[in-house]
């Protein structure tokens, strides 16, 4: 249970690209849930409560430097712990 007092807040931007300055390594040690428009997504690369936007991959598209091609969907966005 003291698990749970160890987690470090959730930031109001937060990306999973290590390469971005919004990659906040300690919080991927974690489960991180996020609710988009009230339904959960797995796929969210990166989130911004305060903006209310997370960014998605576009399928298997790939830019050309061989990463996803991100989109940028507009709602409601929370994060939590799972």
């Amino acid at each position: 249970m003291s698990e749970n007092t160890e987690r470090p807040p959730l930031p109001d931007h937060l990306s999973a690209d290590p390469r971005s300055p919004h990659h906040v390594k300690e919080i991927f040690e974690h489960d991180v849930g996020i609710l988009f428009n009230g339904k959960e997504r797995t796929d969210v690369e990166e989130y911004c409560i305060s903006e209310g936007w997370v960014r998605v991959p576009a399928g298997k598209t790939l830019d050309r430097k061989g990463q996803p091609l991100m989109i940028k969907l507009k709602g409601k966005v929370e994060a939590f712990y799972k």
